[in-house]
């Protein structure tokens, strides 16, 4: 039986990973002139929360500086996204799962700001019972806390969910959950998301293996 869809957000819901290196590239430019490449991104910065990723990026900041530096940075970010495009399938999916009853969640390592902005840009900002922001729990993704308390949140069992990812940190945090895990392969190769555990590689919701699998849960 499925009760429950979990998603993240940035990769997952909307593909905002060129603006959000876009962004890191100017704000390093107005830090140090330094530079960030592609690989720099996929490997170092996509899907984390940035608690732990600017201490590394800004390792000779204080812990002030390093919260400045990553408001300077979301702000540039929301700034160049005004409005944003639902991956494709996503509305069919959204409004399958209302009319079936099937809690929906976001769960993102991204800051309250910006996950407020991203799901206003997409005209989605009402669609989902809970917004889920790992700044504010314990324990970000790769922990699975964020993953287990949107379930506690959805009042779901884990074998009766499932949670839509497109990073290694948040497949792992899916997995370690319990959770069946769908990964987008928006950012990552499929084999990569593959190796982290994800049960299903996507390109978009309209993939019908999806559709195949919400209809084997449901039967």
């Amino acid at each position: 039986m499925l009760t429950a869809l979990l998603f993240d957000l940035d990769g997952t819901l909307t593909d905002t990973d060129t603006l959000h290196l876009q962004a890191f590239r100017k704000l390093l430019h107005e830090y140090d002139g330094s530079e960030l490449t592609q690989e720099q991104f996929n490997a170092q910065v996509s899907g984390r929360s940035n608690g732990l990723l600017f201490k590394e990026l800004f390792p000779q900041a204080d812990a002030a500086e390093c919260k400045a530096l990553a408001d300077r940075k979301e702000a540039l970010f929301r700034d160049m996204s005004p409005t944003l495009e639902p991956m494709p399938g996503l509305l069919r999916l959204l409004d399958h799962a209302e009319r079936h009853g099937i809690g929906m969640c976001v769960v993102t390592n991204a800051p309250r700001l910006n996950a407020e902005h991203m799901l206003g840009a997409m005209g989605l900002g009402k669609r989902f019972e809970h917004v889920l922001v790992a700044d504010e729990l314990a324990r970000p993704k790769p922990d699975p806390l964020p993953y287990l308390t949107g379930l506690q949140r959805l009042e779901a069992k884990a074998e009766q969910a499932l949670a839509f990812e497109d990073s290694l940190p948040g497949v792992k945090a899916a997995v370690d959950a319990g959770i069946f895990t769908v990964a987008l392969a928006t950012t990552q190769p499929a084999e990569r998301l593959l190796q982290a555990g994800a049960q299903l590689v996507i390109e978009d919701y309209n993939d019908p293996r999806l559709w195949a699998l919400i209809k084997e849960m449901q039967a």
